[in-house]
C-alpha cells in the first residue's frame, strides 16, 4: 500500500502551486511553498474530511504512518478521528488552564479578600514557597496524594508544622471540586503520614509575683479593646473560656460579690461559685 519512501519525502521540492504525494489509504504529503504537511483524507458519515497529522521533518514518514494507522482504527470503530483530536486538544488546553496554581489564585480571590493582611500574607507565603514549586504547574485533577505529601514533607524537613499547609491545600482542592475542575481532595487522608505537632504545656501561675506579671502584660497589650477585656476577665475569674462566654448578668450576685453559676451548666451538675475580684483599674 505504501508508495512513498523517506528519500522521496525528503527530496520533494516546493513548487509555485501546492501539490500532493500519496502514500496510500488516504495518507498523503501536502507540499506547499512554505513547507510539507502530512494529511489523511477520509470519509465519515458520507462527508469528505481531512485530518492533519503533523509537519515534516518534525513528523517523519514512519511516524506519519503510525498516526495514520491509529486514525484508520478509530474510523473502523465508527469514530471520527478529527473529533477525537479536537476533544484531546480541548482537554489539553483545559488542563493547562486548570493547574493547581490557577485554581489556587482563583480560590484566593474568592475566599481571602476579606481576610486580615496577616492571614493573607501567610497563605501567599505557603503557596509561593512550599506548594507552587511542587504542585503549581500540575493539572489539579491529576495530582496524586503522593505529590501533595512530597510538598508537605519538604515543609516538615525545615522543622515547621505542615498542618496549616495541609489545611490550605485541602481548601483549594475543595474549591476545585465545587467548581468542577477536580473530583477529589488528595490531601484528605494525609494526616496520619505527617509528624504530629508536640503540644507545649505552660506551667500554671501559682504565685502573687507571677500573677502580677500576667496582669502587667495584659495591661500593656495593644490589641483591640474587646480582646484586652476578654484577657482581663479571664485572668480575674480564672474560668474556662466557655464558662465566661456563657456568663449571664442574672448570675452576678452584687451583694455577695460573687458569680453564681447554676449546676445545670456545669459538667458535674454542681453549683459553682466564683468570687468577684476587687481590683479596680
Amino acid at each position: 500500500m505504501h508508495r512513498l519512501s523517506a528519500t522521496k519525502v525528503k527530496q520533494a521540492k516546493p513548487r509555485e502551486k501546492s501539490y500532493k504525494l500519496a502514500d496510500g489509504g488516504g495518507l498523503c504529503l501536502l507540499i506547499r511553498p512554505i513547507g510539507k504537511y502530512w494529511r489523511y483524507n477520509y470519509r465519515f458519515l458520507g462527508k469528505q474530511k481531512t485530518l492533519a497529522l503533523g509537519v515534516f521533518p518534525d513528523v517523519s514518514l514512519a511516524e506519519a504512518r503510525k498516526r495514520h494507522l491509529k486514525a484508520r482504527e478509530l474510523l473502523s470503530e465508527d469514530t471520527d478521528p478529527s473529533e477525537v483530536k479536537r476533544v484531546q486538544k480541548f482537554t489539553k488546553e483545559l488542563s493547562s488552564e486548570n493547574t493547581f496554581r490557577c485554581i489556587a489564585e482563583e480560590w484566593f480571590q474568592v475566599h481571602m479578600l476579606d481576610k486580615s493582611k496577616k492571614h493573607k500574607d501567610r497563605a501567599v507565603y505557603m503557596l509561593s514557597t512550599d506548594l507552587y514549586p511542587v504542585l503549581g504547574s500540575r493539572p489539579i485533577a491529576s495530582i496524586k496524594p503522593t505529590e501533595v505529601l512530597a510538598a508537605l514533607r519538604k515543609i516538615e524537613a525545615r522543622g515547621v508544622d505542615a498542618a496549616k499547609a495541609k489545611s490550605l491545600t485541602s481548601q483549594i482542592f475543595k474549591y476545585g471540586i465545587s467548581t468542577g475542575r477536580c473530583e477529589n481532595d488528595p490531601s484528605r487522608d494525609l494526616a496520619s503520614a505527617l509528624k504530629k505537632k508536640r503540644k507545649k504545656h505552660h506551667t500554671a501561675i501559682t504565685t502573687p509575683k507571677e500573677a502580677k506579671q500576667l496582669m502587667t502584660a495584659i495591661q500593656g497589650y495593644d490589641g483591640t479593646p474587646v480582646v484586652k477585656a476578654a484577657l482581663e476577665i479571664s485572668a480575674l475569674t480564672f474560668q474556662r473560656p466557655g464558662e465566661i462566654r456563657h456568663m449571664e448578668w442574672d448570675e452576678i450576685n452584687w451583694r455577695k460579690q460573687q458569680w453564681e453559676i447554676s449546676g445545670l451548666k456545669m459538667k458535674m451538675q454542681n453549683d459553682h461559685i466564683v468570687p468577684l475580684s476587687t481590683i479596680v483599674y
